[in-house]
């Protein structure tokens, strides 16, 4: 192997982990920028990953990398800054331990994020959030699992990292239901949970198997469940229920969405944004404004309040086609042809 296998290793082992203190799902998505990465430069360059050097990760090839995962991979321009980002975080790591590369680095540091669209996010209504619920069967043991873990995540507005990375210990039921959640950024918060939720999570725990594994929800083998993981068991639902709701065929729903869900019902509920941003474990409110964008109810209301400008009435009529013809024929340029 060349000098960037040993680099890249401590960076995503070392580096990240304990001098950074980066999360694991952040190390995850660091790993597999640059399994994308490696690869497309292996095929490009007609090589195999581990001969490429670090001379080869240069800016012209970063920049043929960022279109290859618009265009080919159809990623949004928030994906492609999040891999791009992933590069120059190797590279600040570079420039202390590789003099050489310094020159390098500036040309990739000097690569611009992309802006993207600021869309209005999906959710889902009381009505489809009540049929996804009802649509895991509860004769199964899979089917306790998943309505749990699709209750839970609606309930307590969680992103599904957090989801599949509860522990037993981080959920309690007395003196009152209640859940403890890592976010991101380490930001801890602790939601109660409706009875409803303490309910289908006691009949998960029920016939949850001790395994080996700390986490609250398991998979089929009894192992930790990956975040992939849940979103199959959700896609697999949103196909059942969508056979009675047709609604949902129109919406594309992944783990997220039931936290935007969440985040709506709150702020209907509330009409205060601050409640939604500290529910949600938001360190700022610049990121819960959005929701304040998707609900029409303030725009209505602003609306309504506001007196719009008068109409000056008047009735159009269109005119007569033979007078419309006798007037072009008047027209003195008519005769000068």
């Amino acid at each position: 192997m060349t000098a960037l296998a040993p680099h890249l290793a401590t960076f995503l082992s070392e580096h990240l982990p304990r001098e950074r203190r980066a999360s694991p799902h952040t190390c995850d998505t660091y790993a597999y920028a640059f399994h994308m990465l490696v690869c497309f430069l292996a095929r490009r360059l007609g090589t195999q990953p581990c001969l490429l050097e670090i001379e080869q990760l240069d800016a012209p090839h970063i920049l043929e990398f960022l279109q290859y995962l618009e265009t080919e991979r159809n990623n949004s321009a928030k994906t492609r800054n999040a891999r791009l980002a992933a590069i120059k975080a190797f590279f600040r790591f570079l420039e202390y331990r590789l003099v050489s590369c310094l020159d390098q680095a500036r040309s990739i540091h000097a690569i611009p994020m992309k802006k993207s669209d600021d869309k209005l996010i999906d959710y889902l209504t009381r009505e489809e959030i009540q049929v996804l619920l009802d649509a895991p069967s509860v004769k199964s043991i899979s089917g306790l699992r998943d309505r749990a873990m699709i209750h839970l995540a609606f309930a307590a507005g969680l992103r599904v990292s957090e989801l599949v990375g509860l522990r037993l210990e981080d959920v309690v039921f007395n003196p009152q239901p209640m859940v403890h959640v890592l976010g991101k950024g380490r930001r801890e918060r602790r939601l109660p949970l409706w009875k409803e939720t303490a309910t289908v999570l006691r009949a998960w725990l029920a016939v949850r198997e001790n395994g080996s594994a700390p986490e609250f929800f398991l998979n089929a083998r009894g192992g930790s469940l990956s975040r992939s993981g849940f979103e199959y068991i959700l896609a697999k639902h949103v196909k059942t229920a969508t056979i009675n709701t047709p609604t949902l065929a129109k919406k594309r729903i992944s783990p997220h969405v039931l936290r935007h869900s969440c985040a709506m019902n709150t702020l209907l509920a509330t009409r205060d944004v601050r409640k939604v941003s500290l529910w949600l474990g938001h360190a700022s409110l610049q990121s819960t404004e959005a929701y304040l964008r998707a609900d029409p109810t303030e725009k209505l209301e602003a609306l309504a309040a506001v007196n719009p400008p008068s109409i000056r009435r008047g009735r159009f009529r269109a005119p007569d086609k033979l007078l419309a013809m006798l007037q072009s024929t008047t027209d003195p340029h008519y005769y000068a042809q």
